[in-house]
């Protein structure tokens, strides 16, 4: 029982303080790769000490304590003696002498966390996760394993591919970080926008994946959603003052209040105009529309994750879809094409026109975008036409596009969706 509790310790903590020891042993060492490996070790360590000896009184400080004095014996193998190795056994009181192996469970108590320091930690921790020398796939991997805490396995099982693909993402990460020499810290004012937007994306690459899957049996995967959700309620308290932070956190919230009607029973997805909006989550909602009005008060006008929690908002006010306002919502997809153009867009303003205007004004933009080649290899267009040719009348060439659709789509869920239009077609 003892080991039992000890372990569920170990992962508690470690769930909630990895960003923060990673961070403050990134700012002792330098060095954003070895702190990461230090922290490994130190969480090996306490599966360990902590079932055997006890949950210690402090455990983040005894993680970072372990950390800590992992680093300098790294240091005394590279060089005896160095400046850092100095400076660092001088900060921790060792007075250069040997550590040894780790400190038993009491140690770490008299770790001090200075609040200031640990926010300029973990800002930093996230903008060089996201940094743009490293590849989509790592960003996204990286910030998972450091900022949110979870391990390569958790990762793997989120995303459907193998624990080694992840791991090798993040070994490849943190030697591109190295090789650049990217420094640990939060990037200059001149830096700080188009950083932050790689931050941003990062984030909302991982709350998509989670809220609409693209493989898999689940439409939902409420442990990668949870995981963007906290990650851009950390980075709105570390940068208030920026607009689109909040914007993207409304969009966050706003989108998973409708998580609960999303799916059935058995976990089939239900359509937006027959879900259930008493089962939306309200507390969620509220949240979602504060963190846009923290967004509109900045007075820069809304970015594009802004906009997308606007047409959110539009729908979490509506008491039903045809009590909703599309008209707004067409012209908050124009303001977004503008602002971010891309084919979903536009597939999404169709979808909207077709609320607004009917469905023939919207099977021209899907026309246009068929005709451009755009989104060749998925199954959004050509599922958004074959339902705008079922609303005219048009069942053959709407039987067409739906079987294009099924062919197209990765997500065991939304193939089911597709197949029983396809079967009340006749």
């Amino acid at each position: 029982m003892a080991e039992h509790t000890g372990r569920e310790a170990v992962a508690a903590v470690w769930r909630i303080e990895s960003a923060r020891i990673v961070g403050a042993l990134a700012r002792y060492t330098g060095d954003f790769a070895l702190a990461e490996d230090l922290a490994q070790e130190a969480l090996a360590e306490a599966l360990v000490n902590w079932p055997r000896d006890g949950i210690p009184r402090s455990p983040a400080g005894w993680l970072l304590a372990v950390g800590r004095r992992r680093a300098i014996d790294t240091f005394r193998r590279r060089s005896a003696l160095d400046e850092r190795y100095a400076a660092l056994a001088h900060n921790l009181g060792e007075g250069g002498a040997a550590t040894g192996s780790a400190p038993a469970a009491p140690a770490g108590e008299d770790v001090l966390w200075d609040p200031d320091e640990i926010d300029d930690d973990v800002l930093a921790l996230m903008f060089i996760s996201c940094h743009p020398v490293l590849s989509r796939e790592a960003r996204v991997a990286l910030t998972l394993r450091v900022v949110g805490g979870l391990t390569s396995d958790e990762i793997a099982k989120a995303f459907l591919v193998p624990t080694a693909t992840v791991q090798a993402r993040i070994t490849r990460a943190k030697k591109t970080l190295g090789a650049a020499r990217v420094p640990f810290a939060v990037p200059p004012p001149e830096e700080r926008a188009e950083r932050l937007g790689s931050v941003l994306n990062v984030i909302y690459v991982i709350f998509t994946e989670g809220s609409s899957a693209s493989s898999g049996d689940d439409l939902i995967r409420l442990d990668l959603a949870s995981q963007a959700q906290g990650l851009a309620r950390v980075l709105s308290r570390l940068m208030p003052g920026e607009p689109e932070v909040h914007g993207l956190l409304a969009l966050l919230e706003l989108t998973a209040a409708r998580f609960p009607a999303r799916t059935g029973p058995d976990g089939e997805p239900v359509l937006l105009e027959h879900q259930d909006r008493r089962r939306w989550d309200r507390a969620a909602i509220r949240r979602g529309r504060a963190a846009l009005a923290r967004a509109e008060r900045a007075g820069r006008g809304l970015g594009a994750y802004g906009l997308q929690a606007a047409i959110a908002e539009c729908h979490a006010v509506a008491e039903s879809v045809e009590a909703t306002n599309w008209d707004r919502i067409v012209l908050l997809y124009e303001a977004l094409g503008r602002l971010a153009p891309s084919p979903v867009v536009e597939v999404n303003r169709a979808v909207a026109v077709s609320m607004a205007r009917g469905p023939s004004a919207a099977l021209s933009i899907v026309d246009e975008l068929m005709a451009g080649g755009a989104l060749a290899n998925s199954h959004l267009l050509p599922s958004v036409r074959g339902e705008l040719l079922i609303r005219l009348g048009r069942g053959d060439e709407a039987r067409t596009e739906l079987n294009r659709a099924v062919e197209l789509c990765g997500n065991e869920r939304e193939r089911s969706v597709l197949q029983r239009k396809l079967a009340d077609l006749g």
